[in-house]
């Protein structure tokens, strides 16, 4: 079996799951960090020609994080593509499930059974706490509805304020953000590495939880530590 991933989630629990099997992933897929495969460009901007050479069995995207056209092309050429959608945790155990028997697994791997059992029992607080969840500057942008990030904040007691937003990830204005009087700002340092100079000072006032972007945003075996990495973040920030 050959595969190629275009989703560094995927990437990861292929890599884990099945050594061997990966032959090309995207220039974004760090994890594991001992990864030697092809690699084909960005999530965005793959390179189509570079993959079709590989010749794999199967590429392994996402819906949101890759573009129609590539699919496209990839599947044009004879390239069978799988696609994943991700919405929430369950949806994410069950993707992962679907990629890695597709990939050739014979039974699912341990590390996905241990990571649905840590999102059966996550740790919550006595209180929840909104909070909005920018994910980019200049111009900020947050976590609007039916992501897969503001599920897993959900499962730990954070209600995101922009959850009924009519986009996903909508694009609001700054003054919008702090008239909006969240309890907590959660700052991932992932797709936009915020840090504890850049982001927290537009909040003055208000808590601000920097996070592990891996532990909030990949699905994959960064499931099962996420979890406990989130919690002690947003503990960390008196939430």
């Amino acid at each position: 079996m050959r595969v190629v991933s275009l989703v560094p989630s995927l990437t990861e629990a292929v890599a884990v799951s099945l050594p061997g099997v990966l032959v090309g992933a995207t220039d974004w897929c760090s994890h594991p960090a001992d990864l030697d495969v092809v690699r084909i460009g960005g999530t965005k901007n793959p390179k189509v020609d570079r993959i079709i050479q590989l010749a794999p069995d199967l590429v392994v995207a996402n819906e949101e994080e890759n573009r129609e056209p590539d699919l496209t092309a990839l599947r044009a050429a004879g390239v069978e593509v799988l696609v994943t959608e991700v919405r929430d945790v369950p949806g994410a155990i069950r993707e992962l499930g679907r990629v890695l028997g597709a990939c050739g697994a014979k039974a699912r791997p341990r590390w996905l059974d241990e990571a649905e059992s840590a999102w059966q029992d996550p740790p919550v607080p006595d209180r929840r706490t909104t909070a909005i969840v920018p994910i980019w500057r200049r111009p900020w942008m947050v976590l609007g509805r039916d992501t897969f990030a503001g599920d897993m904040l959900a499962r730990l007691g954070v209600d995101n304020l922009y959850a009924t937003h009519p986009e996903r990830y909508p694009r609001i204005a700054i003054e919008e953000l702090r008239a909006a009087a969240p309890e907590l700002v959660v700052l991932p340092d992932e797709p936009y590495r915020f840090t504890s100079d850049d982001g927290p000072e537009a909040f003055e006032g208000v808590p601000c939880a920097l996070v592990d972007g891996r532990a909030l945003t990949w699905y994959g075996p960064s499931l099962t530590a996420a979890p406990r990495v989130l919690s002690e973040a947003l503990r960390a920030a008196g939430r």
